[in-house]
């Protein structure tokens, strides 16, 4: 059940940080990484290669620049769009 739903999750996003996740599921980041692991595995998401920081607060955690995309193959992810809800 938790697979399908952290799927839906990012479906519906199209994209969402470990962070992001985190908060959403009350999941540990590692429990996490093991069924985002399994989704890419699948097909279903990808993990962003290099995501860059904000630069203004300095304060943003590794897993809210840790993001994973949605694969649509017809569709794309502006890379302007805020990727976390933690850091805009």
């Amino acid at each position: 059940m938790i697979l399908s739903d952290i799927q839906k999750f990012i479906a519906d996003n199209k994209r969402a940080s470990l962070a992001d996740l985190k908060i959403h599921f009350r999941m540990d980041g590692d429990a996490l990484r093991g069924m985002l692991n399994r989704l890419i595995r699948k097909g279903r998401i990808s993990k962003m290669a290099e995501v860059k920081k904000c630069g203004g607060c300095h304060s943003c955690g590794d897993d809210a620049t840790e993001i994973y995309v949605w694969v649509n193959p017809g569709e794309s992810v502006s890379e302007k769009e805020p990727v976390s809800a933690t850091c805009h």
